[in-house]
């Protein structure tokens, strides 16, 4: 069993104390399982909490997010399985593992083009010190392990398109410079390793939201030879906005899941195509009358084994699309399901949870299957 493991920074330091980890490491063994990723975004506390924005904090441009990522990639490297054995799908345990991680910082915190220019620029530097540390790990054990940046609404990434952007002109020619002194190597092969260790995280519900063709992204991230990290299986709420009766309906279920524990960012999509974003839902709930509006996308995690919510629809289209894309050309090894909005869900969405995972988990293979045929 893969499992995606998520540590706050108080317990990775709990773990990395004593013998925690040996016994930790034990308990994977007895149970047959095997860590093949980490959610590294989420610092402090993500459940039971008050989360919002403070989900970025510490961001990138800190010491702390550098430190707090070191380590999770300290526990990566000791939990990675050895070589061949079982997992991985094909009898094999893949050959790299990874950490998926804030997109920067989150943009909202910033009030000029300078300040958002210079988080990058800092964030960037504080990247790369990753990277270093990821090279040399490579090079003295043979185990790969890259970070994946996981762009998100509002966050200072917030595409496909401004991913690649920061990738080509803030990441590489810092990158070049910075891994070619470090390693006494050419500028082309420090952006080989840059490419081998730096990757984007595919979350399927994020790149929804902003109405993004998958098949453009992954076949521009493919032509400029950046690889994707892992694809975060996941799916947000979603509803056309007509002009009858029905929007009292539609909006009393985004209504619904206004809750105070994470962000819900909306975007909707207006009749020329031009997109509105909103920070939270009471913003966006707070506009819902806007005649231009047809659509509505909103960040609320739901389960993927339904895709239909009363008034509401889920993406789930876009996972089956993006699990079309990866069975049609393979982009990465990892597949991970991440639904973490169990306790915030409205009453008439919960199952018991045990449940919910196993019935997510089967989605995923049948639709896998499906799709291979």
């Amino acid at each position: 069993m893969g499992i995606g493991l998520r540590l706050s920074n108080q317990a990775s330091l709990d773990l990395v104390r004593g013998d925690e980890l040996s016994l930790f490491k034990r308990w994977l063994m007895e149970n047959q399982a095997y860590v093949f990723t980490m959610n590294g975004f989420p610092y402090g506390g993500f459940h039971h909490t008050r989360v919002k924005d403070q989900v970025h904090a510490p961001d990138w441009t800190t010491g702390d997010r550098v430190e707090y990522t070191l380590r999770l990639f300290g526990i990566l490297e000791a939990l990675m399985p050895e070589g061949g054995g079982a997992g991985g799908g094909d009898g094999a345990f893949p050959p790299d593992a990874g950490i998926s991680t804030s997109p920067l910082s989150y943009r909202h915190w910033f009030t000029s083009p300078g300040q958002l220019q210079e988080a990058r620029a800092i964030a960037t530097r504080h990247i790369l010190s990753v990277a270093e540390q990821l090279i040399r790990i490579h090079r003295s054990s043979g185990k790969l392990l890259h970070l994946d940046i996981e762009p998100e609404p509002d966050g200072l990434l917030e595409t496909g398109a401004e991913f690649i952007e920061w990738f080509e002109e803030d990441l590489l020619p810092a990158g070049r410079v910075f891994l070619a002194s470090t390693f006494s190597c050419t500028g082309a092969e420090a952006e080989s390793l840059l490419k081998e260790h730096i990757r984007l995280c595919y979350d399927v519900c994020h790149f929804a939201i902003g109405y993004e063709s998958h098949r453009d992204v992954m076949r521009e991230l493919a032509g400029k030879g950046i690889k994707i990290g892992k694809i975060q299986i996941s799916a947000a709420l979603k509803a056309m906005i007509p002009a009858d009766t029905r929007r009292a309906a539609i909006r009393q279920g985004f209504a619904a899941c206004n809750e105070p524990v994470y962000l819900h960012q909306v975007v909707a999509k207006q009749a020329d195509g031009s997109l509105l974003r909103y920070p939270d839902l009471p913003e966006a709930l707070a506009d819902f009358d806007r005649p231009t509006v047809q659509e509505w996308r909103a960040h609320f995690h739901v389960p993927i084994f339904l895709s239909d919510f009363g008034s509401l629809q889920s993406t789930r289209q876009d996972i089956s699309e993006v699990l079309a894309l990866q069975q049609e050309r393979p982009v990465t090894q990892h597949l991970e399901v991440e639904t973490y909005t169990w306790e915030v869900l409205p009453a008439e969405m919960r199952l018991p949870l045990d449940e919910s995972i196993i019935r997510e988990l089967q989605w995923v293979k049948d639709e896998l299957t499906t799709t291979n045929e």
